[in-house]
């Protein structure tokens, strides 16, 4: 038996669609994905490091958003929902509406045992494509884990890795240092 054809979609037929929908999906080469939900553990750290970060860019230039706002990479058509995200430059957004963001320095994911491999994977090399990216950062929901990526002036990126609780990491672009301990505070 012949697989049924995938009817694929343009950028504004997905874009009415989401504005409308009750539930969150992700738009890549004229399909759309749900997006699952998360566990009680990723909203604690996502909850962490939203107060952290919100609190040290009071009153700064870059801002912090978490997973309503949505981004699009026009490179290669990827729409979809960072856990958080800080822009530093004035926002570019893809039209009026502002509820779709181009332009993210930082994109922060929070790893479930769903979504790790796609996040760490695939979806990194879809984030690449954001010229405007400067570091990308994954924080394992399930173990004390930071990934961190920074991009270098020649394209490049470097790893760095935090595994204990008493082990710091700088968010390079707002010279942040954030401890894990802060990170997981109030998981187990």
């Amino acid at each position: 038996m012949s697989q049924p054809a995938v009817k694929h979609i343009t950028d504004q037929e997905y874009l009415a669609f989401e504005r409308t929908s009750q539930e969150r999906h992700e738009f890549y080469r004229g399909e759309i994905f749900l997006m699952s939900g998360a566990s009680f553990k990723h909203n604690i750290i996502e909850d962490n490091l939203r107060v952290i970060i919100g609190g040290f860019l009071k009153g700064k230039k870059c801002r912090s958003f978490g997973s309503n706002l949505r981004i699009h990479i026009p490179k290669n058509t990827l729409y979809t929902y960072p856990d958080i995200l800080i822009v530093c430059d004035k926002p570019v957004f893809v039209d009026n509406e502002f509820d779709t963001l181009l332009n993210p320095a930082v994109i922060i994911e929070i790893l479930s045992p769903s979504t790790g491999n796609y996040d760490r994977g695939a979806k990194f090399d879809l984030y690449r494509e954001i010229e405007s990216l400067k570091e990308y950062i994954l924080i394992d929901s399930t173990s004390t884990h930071c990934i961190h990526y920074l991009k270098n002036a020649d394209l490049t990126w470097t790893l760095s890795e935090a595994k204990n609780l008493a082990d710091t990491f700088e968010v390079t672009a707002i010279a942040l240092q954030l401890q894990l301990s802060d990170v997981y505070a109030g998981v187990e």
